[in-house]
Formats: structure tokens, sequence, C-alpha cells
């Protein structure tokens, strides 16, 4: 269980630095899905790292990036939609 906690964490490091750094490098542009994407999976796979390693000010760091990243996808889900 314990790998599988560090594999999610490191991979939810990945994800989010990337996100990152492919939007500064104007490789992906912040409102696309793929970003969204990215930051929601990077930010849940966290979530669970650091509730699984009682480090809870940086569990709710995440849940508010998870939040803006689902509100971003809906957002951008009903934009589509509507075009």
């Amino acid at each position: 269980m314990n790998l599988l906690i560090e594999i999610l964490g490191w991979t939810g490091s990945v994800l989010v630095i990337a996100a990152y750094a492919l939007n500064s490098y104007q490789k992906i542009k912040s409102d696309s899905i793929v970003f969204q994407l990215m930051n929601l999976f990077g930010g849940a796979f966290l979530i669970i790292y650091t509730l699984y390693k009682g480090a809870f000010a940086s569990t709710v760091i995440n849940i508010v990036w998870v939040v803006i990243a689902v509100s971003a996808i809906v957002r951008a889900l009903i934009t589509r939609k509507s075009t």
C-alpha cells in the first residue's frame, strides 16, 4: 500500500509541475481541458498522498486546486456546448 501511495504522490507532483511548465512555455493554454485535467488528477493524487502522510495543510491546498480545476472544466464544457 505504501508503494502505491508513493507512486500516486510522485505522479501527482509530476502532473501539476508538467501542467505549469507546459503552460509557462505556451505549449498548452490555461483554459484547455488538457491543462485542467492534469491539474485535476495531479491534485487528486496529491490529496491522497498528503492525507496518508498527515500533511493536512497541503491537503487543503490540493482540495482547493481540484475544486478550481473541476469548476474550470465544467465552465469549458458549458462554453463548448453553447457555441
